[in-house]
């Protein structure tokens, strides 16, 4: 039996969104393994229908990526090397080059390796996939799929580009469920992987006034590293509406506890980040705070319904900043506490989408 490698060398919200194009490749019949950031492994390890998991930290790849380490990449050639891959399919987006890694690859004895690739790839790749027009255009979703098909596998339905995670997830955390005692909650996730894509704690602490004025359980998450940013998130709601009920849920779970999390909520409040991606994959309504450095006709939450919120057409749109490069990041800021607690509350009565359902696309609603 064949073994194939599906390449996704970014965070967990871009591994997330190729789900369903490395779903498409095991319908080849083939174990697929995933090589992953250490920032993506997490998320790959929640996909059905992956093998295994192997880590990788890349050079060329990443927000902070780390110097050329010739012994790790020679380490991960033998690696691979050793599984037997016969198609290694390098997964990107629109501004990566997939050359790189192919050529690991190829030092491994893969047979077959196939990527999007606007560069001349000489002898590295078999399968050169270009990207339809407008350049780079189409959902990240629907890219990734266009690969996996150009790969070999069969061509998708709508249903199989839903996101989607390994269940059972997680039950809710003790702490919280005995917090809420059964009362329906929303989640608000302040905190950003790209800086430019996060709310201020200004704002967001006005996000969660609002909401736990307008009688809604927030609770607010986030990563180890946003520990603080969530402790003055709801230090600032509390104040402003002492009978509120907000929760501090931050460095408090891991990736899959937090999906548990996203899927008991009635909506997630958030910006364009992993968590975003991950509450699509749960079935969650999203309030998509989106910063407009990148395009949300490829990045915007997809699959489930969805409020866009936030300055379009501001000065850093296209940037791809990752610091906000505009004084009080606007874009975001602008967006007042009732614009969102009115997006909430269309689409907390929508409710989680259930994981057999069929939606559309990222289905942005004005």
């Amino acid at each position: 039996m064949g073994r194939t490698l599906a390449v996704r060398l970014d965070s967990d919200g871009d591994v997330l969104l190729t789900g369903p194009a490395i779903r498409a490749l095991a319908r080849i019949g083939n174990p697929v393994d995933v090589l992953a950031s250490p920032s993506g492994a997490a998320a790959a390890r929640l996909l059905p229908d992956v093998a295994d998991v192997l880590v990788h930290s890349a050079p060329w790849s990443g927000f902070r990526p780390p110097a050329v380490d010739r012994d790790a990449t020679l380490g991960l050639v033998d690696d691979l090397a050793a599984r037997g891959y016969d198609l290694a399919v390098v997964f990107t987006s629109f501004h990566q080059s997939p050359l790189p890694m192919a050529l690991l690859a190829r030092l491994a004895g893969i047979g077959r390796v196939v990527a999007t690739s606007e560069d001349y790839p000489g002898s590295l790749l078999d399968v050169r996939h270009r990207r339809a027009d407008p350049p780079g255009g189409g959902h990240e979703v629907e890219a990734a799929m266009e690969v996996a098909v150009a790969a070999g596998a069969p061509e998708s339905a709508e249903e199989d580009l839903r996101l989607a995670v390994r269940r059972p997830l997680p039950p809710l955390p003790r702490e919280l469920a005995d917090r809420l005692g059964g009362r329906g909650f929303v989640v608000l996730h302040p905190g950003a992987s790209v800086p430019s894509r996060g709310l201020t704690p200004e704002h967001a602490g006005a996000l969660a006034a609002g909401l736990a004025a307008a009688g809604h359980a927030v609770v607010v998450t986030g990563g180890p590293g946003e520990r603080g940013l969530a402790a003055a998130t709801v230090a600032a709601a509390r104040a402003a509406v002492p009978g509120g009920t907000v929760l501090d849920l931050a460095g408090r779970t891991d990736l899959p506890g937090l999906a548990g999390v996203l899927a008991a909520a009635r909506c997630v409040v958030v910006g364009n980040t992993g968590p975003a991606h991950l509450a699509a994959a749960v079935g969650t309504p999203v309030v998509s705070l989106f910063s407009p450095v990148v395009p949300p006709e490829r990045w915007a939450p997809y699959g489930v319904p969805v409020v866009l919120l936030g300055d379009q057409g501001a000065a850093c749109r296209g940037s791809r900043a990752r610091e906000c490069p505009v004084p009080g990041h606007p874009c975001l800021s602008s967006v007042p506490p009732a614009a969102v607690v009115g997006a909430v509350e269309r689409l907390a009565t929508t409710g989680p989408v259930p994981a057999t359902a069929t939606e559309g696309g990222p289905g942005c609603a004005s």
